[in-house]
């Protein structure tokens, strides 16, 4: 697979493989996890709506089905657990400055200024 801008470097997938979970051996053949987290990573980097993610990712079914299961599954939270443990043993983390945290607060794209229709008072001198 050809790899595309914004796509796992395989440096950053030699982390990441060992961590995942294996695909059962039973049924058909799952997609396979760097494709699909390529895909799941496309989404969250560009905001896109899954039925504009690129062909070349899979179906947007088998990303957003694989990313809600593995949330749900805790998959999330263990990877980043792991990853933070070797980088620990690794003294690529100095815990005085660095803070990893996998939680997101959004706000509304209008939540930056005051509310419309509020009147301020004008003091007149």
């Amino acid at each position: 697979m050809a790899q595309h801008r914004g796509d796992l470097s395989d440096a950053q997938w030699s982390k990441l493989q060992p961590l995942l979970p294996q695909p059962a051996r039973t049924g058909r053949p799952a997609n396979d996890h760097r494709q699909v987290l390529n895909g799941t990573l496309w989404i969250h980097r560009t905001g896109a709506p899954g039925s504009d993610l690129p062909k070349r990712y899979g179906s947007r079914g088998t990303v957003s089905s694989r990313f809600y299961r593995w949330r749900t599954q805790g998959t999330w939270q263990q990877i980043l657990d792991q990853l933070q443990q070797q980088g620990d043993a690794e003294h690529q983390i100095d815990w005085e400055v660095h803070f990893v945290d996998s939680t997101v607060v959004r706000a509304h794209q209008h939540s930056a200024g005051a509310k419309r229709g509020i009147k301020v008072p004008q003091h007149r001198a």
